[in-house]
């Protein structure tokens, strides 16, 4: 039995979260049913406390403790931190495969080692362990359980992760984290992503392009499913994709160059995209009608680098 708290709790704790952390689905929440929104706020919380405890613990071994302890929790069903417990809840409520959100956090705990991506397959792996994941939870949360849904989902989720690896080059190599892949940029350390000097400057242009263009390819499939949800949470995951896939285009538009400031989406920027997806939705005709199926391409990568610890990936993908 899952330990209960009050639902009428989570609300406003788990939307303070969502308003400071997740600004870009914050907004486009808007558009969301209520329980459709209260749902994917307390996803978010969730989502976003499993991130934290990768992030910002005060030591490595804390964070690794406490990704462990939430790792049981999962699996046993038990929890005695509000966060969790509300979790436990959503996941029982939603009919949310808990092997997703275990996936989830394989790839959280895999940022408490050292952070060095070889090539492209192995980030579009780490992808979709920590959105693509997030992806399919949303799905559910948002009342679509048509398998055919699924590899959208995590096309979604994957286009949002690699914009904001790309946004976030900087602030990642400060902690000594490298994404981009190796093979990209001959095996830089991350201290010369920084600032890189004028040698590094084209590789590094050329790497976040060739990611930029590979989001691309992602958020074009994930609009694609949008037509497998309801009216009311097609139209805000459409928002909420363009106005994260903005920031990838803001990054465009300088060139690439990623090391002067971090890249954020203006309030009348935000408006304008969202005028724009709702009036061009009306008349795109796979906004409203299915495709006839996933390219399989997109996760040719992910099937042939999942292991055992991935094997769920295999039941969603294409």
């Amino acid at each position: 039995m899952l330990n209960k708290v009050p639902n009428q709790s989570h609300p406003s704790s788990a939307d303070s979260v969502l308003a400071s952390k997740g600004k870009s689905f914050h907004w486009a929440r808007r558009l969301l049913e209520k329980q459709q929104a209260e749902r994917a706020t307390r996803l978010y919380r969730l989502c976003r406390y499993i991130d934290d405890l990768g992030d910002e613990e005060s030591s490595v071994e804390i964070s690794k403790q406490k990704l462990l302890d939430v790792k049981n929790a999962i699996e046993l069903g038990h929890a005695d931190n509000e966060v969790l417990i509300d979790g436990l809840n959503l996941l029982n409520e939603c009919h949310i495969d808990k092997a997703i959100i275990l996936d989830l956090l394989t790839g959280v705990s895999s940022d408490t080692q050292l952070v060095r991506i070889e090539d492209q397959a192995q980030l579009m792996r780490y992808c979709y362990q920590v959105a693509g994941t997030v992806g399919l939870m949303m799905t559910k949360v948002l009342d679509t359980h048509d398998a055919a849904a699924y590899p959208f989902a995590i096309d979604l989720g994957i286009a949002m992760q690699i914009t904001n690896i790309c946004r976030d080059i900087k602030a990642d190599a400060l902690v000594n984290r490298r994404y981009i892949p190796a093979n990209l940029v001959n095996d830089l350390e991350p201290i010369a992503l920084i600032n890189p000097n004028d040698q590094q400057k084209d590789l590094v242009v050329a790497a976040v392009a060739k990611l930029l263009a590979s989001a691309e390819k992602y958020y074009q499939s994930g609009e694609k499913g949008l037509s497998y949800l309801p009216l009311q949470a097609r139209l805000s995951i459409l928002v909420a994709a363009r106005v994260y896939r903005e920031i990838g285009r803001q990054l465009l538009r300088q060139n690439c160059e990623y090391w002067p400031h971090r890249i954020t989406v203006s309030m009348p920027r935000k408006m304008l995209i969202t005028l724009q997806s709702l009036l061009s939705a009306m008349f795109t005709l796979s906004f409203w009608r299915h495709p006839k199926r996933h390219d399989a391409a997109l996760h040719r990568d992910l099937i042939n680098t999942v292991d055992s610890e991935l094997s769920p990936f295999k039941s969603y993908a294409s």
